[in-house]
């Protein structure tokens, strides 16, 4: 079996997530603990639980998904791992956090491997499909798994809303286009783990989410 442990981090409430099975293995995705208390949080967390991280993903690379990426790739020895069309977000990481006004920022490493759709974050006994939506940030990624029928969607589709595209890279009909055919796509049950907020299911937001229905 497949767990899914959130934590909720940083000013702007981002979703961090452990996703383990029963070997131990996990991955740590959108690692956004920004202060020393909540790095301890999700230190503390994998070591009780006797986890042993053996990836590191963004699903995109927004500084609120990334400013924990240093800390676990540190710790815990791991390459960061992105889609490649992400690394002019990353690349301006630094720079954002100073248009914000965030202080005492840890830089974040340059990714050591690249995810592509069709591909797969692999672990333990489990697997993650990866899925290409973009339209909030240029190159977003999803996480399914259809093993344990959730998903991992980044800031693409929440409880009843969708992500913001007025940022570089984002673009409103694409990220519609990416919610209709790769998520709506998967089956209705399937958990949402979105980047902020409550947990959904695709079958709610297919009948409840008011961009989605606007638009046919």
């Amino acid at each position: 079996m497949t767990q899914v442990k959130t934590f909720e981090f940083n000013p702007f409430a981002e979703n961090t997530y452990v996703v383990w099975d029963k070997t131990g293995e996990c991955v740590v995705v959108d690692p956004g603990c920004y202060t020393e208390e909540e790095r301890a949080l999700l230190q503390d967390f994998i070591v009780q639980n006797n986890l042993k991280p053996v990836r590191l993903v963004n699903t995109h690379c927004h500084l609120d998904h990334v400013f924990g990426n240093k800390f676990v790739a540190d710790t815990w020895n791991l390459g960061l791992e992105i889609h490649r069309g992400e690394l002019p977000v990353l690349a301006q990481f630094a720079q954002v956090c100073q248009m914000y006004g965030i202080p005492n920022v840890q830089p974040s490493p340059m990714p050591e491997r690249f995810l592509e759709e069709g591909g797969a974050v692999a672990f333990g006994e489990t697997r993650l499909e990866v899925l290409f939506t973009p339209g909030h940030s240029p190159a977003s990624i999803s996480l399914y798994c259809p093993q344990e029928s959730f998903v991992l969607a980044g800031d693409v589709l929440f409880f009843e809303s969708i992500g913001r595209t007025d940022l570089p890279g984002g673009n409103f009909d694409t990220l519609l286009q990416s919610i209709r055919t790769k998520l709506f796509a998967l089956p209705g049950e399937t958990l949402v783990y979105s980047g902020h907020g409550a947990t959904t299911t695709i079958r709610h937001e297919q009948e409840y989410n008011p961009f989605l229905q606007a638009t046919g």
